[in-house]
Protein backbone atom coordinates (compact mmCIF):
# COMPACT_ATOMS: atom_id res chain seq x y z
CA UNK A 1 0.00 0.00 0.00
CA UNK A 2 1.35 3.75 -0.11
CA UNK A 3 1.99 6.99 1.36
CA UNK A 4 -0.12 6.82 4.56
CA UNK A 5 1.50 6.95 7.92
CA UNK A 6 0.33 4.76 10.81
CA UNK A 7 -2.59 6.89 12.09
CA UNK A 8 -3.89 7.58 9.05
CA UNK A 9 -4.81 3.93 9.01
CA UNK A 10 -4.92 2.47 12.43
CA UNK A 11 -8.12 3.05 14.10
CA UNK A 12 -9.54 4.95 11.57
CA UNK A 13 -12.98 4.58 10.54
CA UNK A 14 -12.70 4.87 7.41
CA UNK A 15 -10.61 1.43 7.18
CA UNK A 16 -12.85 -0.68 9.17
CA UNK A 17 -11.70 -3.94 7.31
CA UNK A 18 -7.94 -3.18 7.98
CA UNK A 19 -8.80 -2.41 11.56
CA UNK A 20 -11.00 -5.60 11.46
CA UNK A 21 -7.63 -7.33 10.57
CA UNK A 22 -5.83 -5.91 13.70
CA UNK A 23 -8.28 -6.75 15.58
CA UNK A 24 -7.74 -10.30 14.53
CA UNK A 25 -4.43 -10.45 14.15
CA UNK A 26 -1.05 -8.86 14.22
CA UNK A 27 -0.09 -4.95 13.82
CA UNK A 28 3.35 -4.25 14.15
CA UNK A 29 3.11 -0.59 16.19
CA UNK A 30 7.02 0.27 15.61
CA UNK A 31 7.70 -0.23 12.18
CA UNK A 32 8.95 2.41 9.81
CA UNK A 33 9.92 2.52 6.17
CA UNK A 34 13.66 3.32 5.01
CA UNK A 35 13.35 6.59 3.10
CA UNK A 36 11.56 8.98 0.52
CA UNK A 37 10.21 8.41 -2.09
CA UNK A 38 8.67 5.32 -2.88
CA UNK A 39 11.05 3.23 -4.92
CA UNK A 40 14.04 2.74 -2.71
CA UNK A 41 11.56 1.44 -0.16
CA UNK A 42 10.75 -1.10 -2.45
CA UNK A 43 13.91 -2.06 -3.24
CA UNK A 44 14.74 -1.89 0.26
CA UNK A 45 12.33 -4.40 0.73
CA UNK A 46 13.59 -7.15 -1.51
CA UNK A 47 17.67 -6.88 -1.80
CA UNK A 48 18.41 -5.60 1.61
CA UNK A 49 20.20 -2.22 0.06
CA UNK A 50 18.54 0.63 -1.73
CA UNK A 51 21.05 0.07 -4.70
CA UNK A 52 22.09 4.03 -4.53
CA UNK A 53 18.59 4.77 -6.05
CA UNK A 54 17.11 7.74 -4.57
CA UNK A 55 14.31 8.91 -6.81
CA UNK A 56 11.56 7.50 -8.42
CA UNK A 57 12.83 6.50 -11.87
CA UNK A 58 11.95 4.15 -14.41
CA UNK A 59 14.48 0.98 -14.88
CA UNK A 60 17.20 2.01 -17.19
CA UNK A 61 21.16 1.77 -16.99
CA UNK A 62 21.45 4.41 -14.49
CA UNK A 63 18.65 3.17 -12.18
CA UNK A 64 18.82 -0.63 -12.18
CA UNK A 65 20.30 -2.69 -9.15
CA UNK A 66 22.78 -5.38 -10.09
CA UNK A 67 22.94 -6.98 -6.71
CA UNK A 68 20.69 -10.33 -5.33
CA UNK A 69 17.03 -9.96 -4.65
CA UNK A 70 14.78 -12.12 -2.69
CA UNK A 71 13.52 -12.89 -6.55
CA UNK A 72 16.64 -14.22 -7.21
CA UNK A 73 17.27 -16.41 -4.23
CA UNK A 74 13.65 -18.16 -4.25
CA UNK A 75 13.48 -18.67 -7.92
CA UNK A 76 14.71 -22.34 -7.42
CA UNK A 77 13.05 -22.95 -4.49
CA UNK A 78 9.48 -22.39 -5.30
CA UNK A 79 9.53 -19.42 -7.43
CA UNK A 80 8.58 -16.30 -6.80
CA UNK A 81 5.78 -13.99 -8.73
CA UNK A 82 4.81 -10.70 -8.39
CA UNK A 83 1.05 -9.90 -9.44
CA UNK A 84 1.00 -5.95 -10.52
CA UNK A 85 -2.68 -4.31 -10.99
CA UNK A 86 -3.23 -2.37 -13.99
CA UNK A 87 -0.11 -3.72 -16.13
CA UNK A 88 -0.38 -4.04 -19.65
CA UNK A 89 1.81 -6.67 -19.88
CA UNK A 90 4.48 -9.18 -18.06
CA UNK A 91 6.90 -6.94 -16.25
CA UNK A 92 6.88 -3.51 -18.13
CA UNK A 93 8.99 -0.91 -17.60
CA UNK A 94 6.51 1.79 -18.40
CA UNK A 95 4.06 3.40 -16.60
CA UNK A 96 0.66 3.15 -18.35
CA UNK A 97 -2.13 4.24 -16.30
CA UNK A 98 -3.25 3.41 -13.15
CA UNK A 99 0.18 0.96 -13.44
CA UNK A 100 3.49 2.68 -11.70
CA UNK A 101 6.86 0.81 -12.37
CA UNK A 102 8.12 2.21 -9.63
CA UNK A 103 5.75 0.37 -7.77
CA UNK A 104 6.91 -2.60 -9.10
CA UNK A 105 10.41 -3.80 -7.52
CA UNK A 106 11.28 -6.89 -10.06
CA UNK A 107 12.20 -4.72 -13.29
CA UNK A 108 14.74 -2.80 -11.62
CA UNK A 109 17.06 -6.74 -10.70
CA UNK A 110 19.32 -6.89 -13.81
CA UNK A 111 20.05 -10.54 -12.32
CA UNK A 112 16.28 -11.80 -12.84
CA UNK A 113 15.27 -10.01 -16.36
CA UNK A 114 15.15 -12.99 -17.91
CA UNK A 115 12.66 -14.13 -15.10
CA UNK A 116 11.18 -11.00 -14.74
CA UNK A 117 9.64 -11.34 -18.41
CA UNK A 118 7.84 -14.57 -17.18
CA UNK A 119 7.07 -13.98 -14.00
CA UNK A 120 6.21 -10.47 -13.07
CA UNK A 121 2.71 -10.77 -14.19
CA UNK A 122 -0.46 -8.31 -14.42
CA UNK A 123 -2.70 -8.96 -11.46
CA UNK A 124 -6.12 -8.99 -13.04
CA UNK A 125 -9.11 -7.81 -10.67
CA UNK A 126 -9.99 -8.31 -6.93
CA UNK A 127 -12.48 -10.67 -8.21
CA UNK A 128 -10.58 -12.20 -10.98
CA UNK A 129 -7.38 -12.17 -13.05
CA UNK A 130 -4.69 -14.18 -12.92
CA UNK A 131 -3.67 -13.96 -9.07
CA UNK A 132 -7.63 -14.82 -7.82
CA UNK A 133 -7.01 -18.20 -10.34
CA UNK A 134 -3.61 -19.00 -8.60
CA UNK A 135 -5.14 -18.67 -5.36
CA UNK A 136 -8.37 -20.70 -6.37
CA UNK A 137 -6.21 -23.58 -8.03
CA UNK A 138 -3.64 -23.88 -5.46
CA UNK A 139 -0.92 -22.39 -7.88
CA UNK A 140 0.35 -19.37 -5.51
CA UNK A 141 4.22 -19.75 -5.84
CA UNK A 142 6.44 -19.83 -2.75
CA UNK A 143 7.19 -16.12 -2.57
CA UNK A 144 4.15 -13.43 -4.00
CA UNK A 145 4.33 -9.84 -4.11
CA UNK A 146 1.37 -7.92 -4.87
CA UNK A 147 1.22 -4.10 -5.65
CA UNK A 148 -2.69 -2.56 -6.20
CA UNK A 149 -2.79 -0.05 -8.56
CA UNK A 150 -2.20 3.88 -7.98
CA UNK A 151 -5.96 3.84 -6.70
CA UNK A 152 -6.23 0.91 -4.95
CA UNK A 153 -2.98 1.75 -3.54
CA UNK A 154 -4.48 4.86 -1.74
CA UNK A 155 -1.93 6.57 -3.70
CA UNK A 156 -4.32 8.67 -5.70
CA UNK A 157 -7.61 7.51 -4.23
CA UNK A 158 -9.21 7.63 -0.78
CA UNK A 159 -8.01 5.19 2.44
CA UNK A 160 -11.19 3.77 2.04
CA UNK A 161 -11.56 2.73 -1.67
CA UNK A 162 -7.56 0.29 -0.65
CA UNK A 163 -9.72 -0.84 2.51
CA UNK A 164 -12.33 -2.22 0.59
CA UNK A 165 -9.81 -3.48 -2.16
CA UNK A 166 -7.91 -5.12 0.39
CA UNK A 167 -11.55 -6.76 1.91
CA UNK A 168 -12.20 -7.92 -1.28
CA UNK A 169 -8.51 -9.79 -1.76
CA UNK A 170 -7.28 -10.70 1.37
CA UNK A 171 -10.86 -12.34 2.44
CA UNK A 172 -10.59 -14.57 -1.18
CA UNK A 173 -6.86 -15.32 0.06
CA UNK A 174 -7.81 -16.25 3.87
CA UNK A 175 -10.80 -18.53 2.37
CA UNK A 176 -8.39 -20.20 0.56
CA UNK A 177 -7.79 -24.43 1.05
CA UNK A 178 -3.97 -23.09 0.95
CA UNK A 179 -4.09 -20.91 3.94
CA UNK A 180 -6.69 -22.87 5.81
CA UNK A 181 -3.96 -25.63 5.78
CA UNK A 182 -1.69 -23.38 7.42
CA UNK A 183 1.12 -22.69 4.26
CA UNK A 184 0.79 -18.57 3.81
CA UNK A 185 1.39 -15.40 5.90
CA UNK A 186 -0.14 -12.35 4.84
CA UNK A 187 2.11 -9.06 5.36
CA UNK A 188 0.20 -5.96 4.67
CA UNK A 189 2.35 -2.57 4.47
CA UNK A 190 2.68 0.95 3.53
CA UNK A 191 5.81 2.09 1.65
CA UNK A 192 6.64 5.29 3.39
CA UNK A 193 4.63 7.62 5.80
CA UNK A 194 4.20 11.16 5.39
CA UNK A 195 5.24 12.00 9.56
CA UNK A 196 9.23 12.70 10.48
CA UNK A 197 9.64 8.64 11.98
CA UNK A 198 8.32 7.75 8.51
CA UNK A 199 6.38 5.70 10.66
CA UNK A 200 3.95 2.75 8.61
CA UNK A 201 1.09 0.70 9.35
CA UNK A 202 2.22 -3.24 9.04
CA UNK A 203 -0.48 -6.03 9.70
CA UNK A 204 0.71 -9.36 9.63
CA UNK A 205 -2.04 -12.34 8.93
CA UNK A 206 -1.16 -16.28 9.28
CA UNK A 207 -3.01 -19.24 11.14
CA UNK A 208 -0.49 -19.31 13.47
CA UNK A 209 -1.13 -15.30 14.90
CA UNK A 210 -2.47 -14.93 17.99
CA UNK A 211 -5.80 -12.59 18.16
CA UNK A 212 -5.09 -8.83 18.80
CA UNK A 213 -0.86 -9.32 19.19
CA UNK A 214 1.10 -6.28 18.56
CA UNK A 215 4.36 -6.09 19.16
CA UNK A 216 6.35 -2.64 19.67
CA UNK A 217 9.96 -3.83 18.75
CA UNK A 218 11.80 -1.35 15.92
CA UNK A 219 10.85 -3.22 12.36
CA UNK A 220 11.88 -2.12 8.86
CA UNK A 221 11.30 -2.91 5.42
CA UNK A 222 14.71 -4.58 5.63
CA UNK A 223 12.79 -6.81 8.47
CA UNK A 224 10.04 -8.04 6.71
CA UNK A 225 12.66 -9.54 3.82
CA UNK A 226 14.61 -11.03 6.63
CA UNK A 227 11.28 -12.94 7.75
CA UNK A 228 10.73 -13.70 4.55
CA UNK A 229 13.81 -15.34 4.09
CA UNK A 230 13.86 -16.82 7.09
CA UNK A 231 10.42 -18.46 6.35
CA UNK A 232 12.16 -19.69 3.11
CA UNK A 233 15.36 -20.75 4.33
CA UNK A 234 17.26 -18.20 2.16
CA UNK A 235 20.16 -16.35 3.25
CA UNK A 236 19.69 -12.97 4.63
CA UNK A 237 20.63 -10.03 2.00
CA UNK A 238 22.56 -6.59 2.74
CA UNK A 239 21.12 -4.87 5.55
CA UNK A 240 18.27 -7.55 6.47
CA UNK A 241 21.06 -9.19 8.64
CA UNK A 242 21.21 -6.18 10.90
CA UNK A 243 17.26 -5.83 11.32
CA UNK A 244 15.07 -7.08 13.71
CA UNK A 245 12.70 -10.46 12.66
CA UNK A 246 9.10 -10.25 12.36
CA UNK A 247 9.05 -14.00 12.74
CA UNK A 248 9.43 -14.93 16.21
CA UNK A 249 7.32 -11.97 17.35
CA UNK A 250 4.28 -12.76 14.83
CA UNK A 251 4.53 -16.62 15.77
CA UNK A 252 5.39 -17.29 12.30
Amino acid sequence: MENHSYDQVVGYSGAPYENSLIDKCGLATNYHGITHPSLPNYIAATGGTTAGISSDCAPSSSCQSTGQSIFEQVASRGGWRSYEESMPANCSPTSSGEYAVKHNPAPYYTRVRSQCAKWDVPFGSASRGRFISDVDNGRLPAFSFVTPNLCNDTHDCSVPTGDSWLHTVVTHLTSSATYRAGRTAIFITWDEGYDNANHVPTIVVAPTVSPHLRSSISFSHYSLLRTAEEMLHLSLLGDAQYAASMRDPFGL
